[in-house]
């Protein structure tokens, strides 16, 4: 899946066509409806499954706010050629930072389930295709951590854009 948008992209910069990509990071509304679980059924009641150790950046924003930010790129010149990278400052946080703020706004402490890297790799490696794109993309977002630092960050260029933080989205939910 990630070679076929490659070639995409690599194809569109070839011909000559403008573009700007947006790299929206991780949307918030699927993961944080179930806390992190990938199967959309509810919120944990007393156990949470972290992959890793917890402890990696990983960034989520609202899909609305992904919408505000790739409308305001359209017609700038700042984004042509370049990857608008959507690393909203109150949106980056750790899982296990996660984890902690859910608790605090719902006053009860979950069991945390850690799943080490080894077994992420051996369960993608074991896993049909639909489940290994999945358990890639997770262990490239939660294991691994963001790389890509080249292109230009939104909430420098637009920083009038009033933005949904993590903590005011979980308030919505819980």
């Amino acid at each position: 899946m990630l070679g076929v948008l490659f070639t995409i992209r690599r194809a569109v910069e070839a011909e000559g066509i403008p573009y700007t990509y947006v790299s929206a990071k991780m949307f918030a509304s699927y993961f944080f409806r179930c806390l992190l679980k990938t199967e959309p059924t509810a919120p944990p009641s007393d156990k949470v499954t972290i992959l890793g150790d917890g402890n990696t950046t990983v960034i989520f924003n609202a899909e609305r706010d992904v919408a505000t930010y790739t409308i305001k790129a359209v017609d700038d010149p700042r984004t042509l050629k370049k990857i608008l990278h959507l690393r909203l400052p109150k949106n980056i946080y750790t899982v296990n930072e996660l984890v902690s703020l859910w608790e605090k706004k719902c006053g009860k402490t979950l069991e945390r389930i850690y799943v080490p890297e080894e077994q992420i790799l051996k369960d993608i490696q074991d896993a049909p295709f639909q489940t290994k794109v999945e358990l890639s993309i997770y262990h490239s977002v939660f294991v691994k951590g963001e790389t890509n630092s080249e292109g230009v960050e939104a909430s420098e260029l637009y920083p009038d854009v009033t933005y949904t933080s993590i903590e005011e989205y979980i308030n919505q939910i819980v």
